[in-house]
């Protein structure tokens, strides 16, 4: 080939080891090796961002690979083109001399040409009596050659790459519409649970979406919004096998009707137990267990959070029934401080504001939407206020929260306990300050 030798930049043009290791690689080319030099072209369009190569200087390659005679780059016909800089000015769309300069230098620095100057600079071609080119001086397209295979594996994986772009946002597309309906569905049906915080941690995703798109940015986030939508499906099914279960017990079994008003009480939304054991409970109140006996008479009558005072079940089990909300205040004086306006009024005021102190005690979203699912939402938000008062005591509020999870699961953990070790504890506090 004719670029058998080191070659330097005519003029004040300095030489560097970049321009002296493309020349080597130009002369590694596999003998008879041939490409496509439009397809070639396509292939550096497709990597143009790992060549590094702006688009105005492909523009001048593209000029540059119109002076080559043949659809095919090879050694046989020649590596060198020798236009002229006002012929190529023309094929480049008009661009002006020091702009063309400039990205001629951008194709040398990314290696994907060569410059074989003239002594003088110029360009032009040496002929033999037969008109063969017997030396020619311009510009060599060897590294193009050189570099084929490698230039159609980055186009390759430049496509795999944005293929997996597209997909992506698809899916995080799909993902966001899925949580903002399903969302919006189980507040309009009045599903228990905290949606309120699931609607903040869905917004709080959305806020991080970036406005450049890159898998690196998108691939997290929708493995986080997956995450929450495979929750929140867990939270709507729950409440649809609730339905069916109920359904198909109205209809099999034969319901009594407590006349004793004494054992009457209101239950808190989605913490009601099936309707053969509450009319089991109501009919047989001997059978009642002696820690629930206990507690009821430790519990002033009265009115609170719109009903009258609920006995709760100290047996640990798989669903837990709830305690009334201002035994849970008066055993976690602390949550008040975090409610919206400072004040907790209701269930919902006070899974708001477990929220927050989830966040602020290092507890992680897993790990409250497991609690979650296994106690129930407002028993959970009930042992974040008594964690929040008992902060001083653990080390890891995260990790007592998911072993509080698991004991609850295998029906080893009771809620009743541990608000009453609180009321004591509280009432000890009081007469000390009085």
């Amino acid at each position: 080939m004719e670029s058998g030798y080191v070659t330097t930049p005519f003029g004040r043009r300095p030489m560097s080891l970049g321009m002296l290791a493309s020349q080597q690689l130009a002369e590694t080319i596999e003998p008879g090796m041939k490409r496509s030099k439009w397809k070639l072209f396509r292939a550096i369009c497709e990597a143009r961002p790992a060549l590094g190569v702006t688009d105005r200087a492909l523009t001048v390659l593209d000029a540059l690979l119109t002076f080559y005679p043949d659809d095919e780059i090879s050694e046989e016909r020649g590596l060198i083109v020798f236009p002229s800089n006002a012929q190529l000015s023309l094929r480049s769309r008009g661009m002006t001399p020091a702009t063309l300069r400039r990205h001629l230098a951008v194709l040398v620095d990314a290696g994907l040409i060569v410059r074989k100057d003239s002594p003088n600079g110029k360009r032009y071609v040496r002929r033999d009596r037969e008109g063969a080119v017997d030396e020619a001086f311009g510009f060599s397209v060897a590294p193009l050659l050189a570099r084929a295979a490698e230039i159609e594996s980055l186009a390759a994986q430049a496509v795999a790459d944005r293929e997996l772009l597209r997909v992506t946002r698809e899916r995080l597309t799909v993902c966001r519409r899925d949580l903002s309906k399903l969302i919006a569905a189980a507040f309009e049906e009045e599903v228990s649970g905290d949606w309120e915080g699931i609607s903040a941690i869905f917004q709080t995703l959305l806020a991080r979406i970036p406005r450049v798109a890159t898998v690196e940015k998108l691939a997290p986030l929708l493995d986080e919004m997956a995450s929450l939508r495979a929750g929140v499906i867990n939270l709507l099914e729950k409440r649809i096998k609730t339905q069916k279960i109920s359904a198909n017990e109205s209809q099999l079994e034969r319901h009594k009707q407590n006349s004793n008003p004494e054992f009457i009480y209101e239950l808190e939304p989605s913490f009601e137990t099936k309707q053969g054991e509450r009319a089991v409970a109501n009919n047989n109140p001997n059978t009642e267990p002696s820690g629930e006996r206990r507690l009821k008479a430790m519990i002033p009558s009265g009115k609170g959070n719109g009903g009258a005072p609920r006995a709760a079940d100290l047996h640990a089990g798989h669903s837990l029934k709830s305690f009334p909300l201002g035994l849970v205040l008066q055993a976690c004086p602390q949550i008040l401080d975090y409610g919206p306006g400072g004040t907790i009024g209701n269930w919902r005021d006070l899974m708001s504001a477990a929220v927050v102190v989830r966040s602020m005690l290092g507890v992680s979203p897993s790990a409250y939407e497991e609690a979650c699912a296994g106690m129930g939402p407002e028993n959970a938000a009930t042992v974040i206020a008594c964690i929040l008062e008992r902060g001083g005591h653990i080390n890891s509020a995260g990790g007592y929260l998911r072993d509080l999870t698991r004991r609850t699961e295998k029906g080893e953990f009771a809620i009743g306990p541990m608000l009453m070790a609180l009321v004591r504890a509280n009432a000890g506090l009081r007469r000390n300050v009085s």
